[in-house]
């Protein structure tokens, strides 16, 4: 049986994965965590004594496919329990994500079949985030850019915010902007901020929001419709 410990490296190597190239650096692990480089080097020779991950020296860790099976069984119930608990339970959004890492670990199979029937069989959670589904099946990520990258006149949808950082959720919130949010870019002010346009008001962002916060352009979403 593995620890929460091991799962949550499992989970954050996947993660890390979907945005970089693995194998995934030593350094890279320990930043994402928060934890020293040779606390990572003795958990990886763990995980790659059960088969979990496969290592190259100088270079970094990888999942093996059962590896991946695990961190995305985890991903699963992390990302029903917040849908559960922003649809049932009335969670902020920037409330949910440390909830839901205390409780993931810790549901049955059948909690989990009744969660997923009890909300619906959800596609994605309140961020935006792909939620796998029951077969394990490694979700797709859809296609998307940063709102930074944009330039002005660009009409764009909101689709995923990062959930690692509640103080950004809570500016978004407060800003009217979640998942499915149409927006256009109208400025790039000199002073680290990004100007949108929401139903004809004008929202300020600032630039490291803007860095994150992943859109799609609005003809895609018109054209998949």
């Amino acid at each position: 049986m593995l620890s929460d410990v091991m799962e949550d490296y499992l989970k954050s190597i996947y993660n890390l994965e979907r945005e970089h190239e693995p194998p995934i650096a030593t350094s890279t692990i320990a930043e994402y965590l928060d934890v020293t480089p040779p606390t990572v080097t003795s958990m990886a020779e763990k995980l790659e004594s059960r088969g979990l991950i496969e290592r190259e020296k100088y270079a970094g860790v990888e999942l093996t496919p059962d590896g991946e099976t695990v961190a995305v069984e985890v991903i699963r119930h992390h990302r029903l329990l917040e849908s559960f608990l922003a649809t049932h339970l009335d969670y902020d959004w920037d409330e949910v994500h440390d909830e839901a890492d205390a409780l993931e670990h810790h549901i049955s199979e059948e909690f989990e079949d009744r969660l997923a029937e009890k909300l619906g069989d959800p596609t994605v959670d309140p961020h935006g985030d792909p939620i796998p589904n029951a077969d394990l099946e490694p979700p797709e990520h859809p296609d998307t850019e940063v709102l930074a990258d944009h330039a002005e006149g660009d009409a764009l949808v909101v689709a995923r915010a990062s959930d690692r950082n509640t103080d950004e959720l809570r500016y978004l919130a407060d800003a009217g902007v979640q998942p499915g949010t149409e927006l256009t870019v109208t400025e790039h002010a000199p002073i680290g901020l990004f100007v949108v346009e929401i139903d004809g008001e004008a929202v300020h962002l600032p630039e490291r929001v803007a860095e994150t916060l992943e859109v799609r352009s609005a003809a895609d979403e018109v054209t998949d419709a």
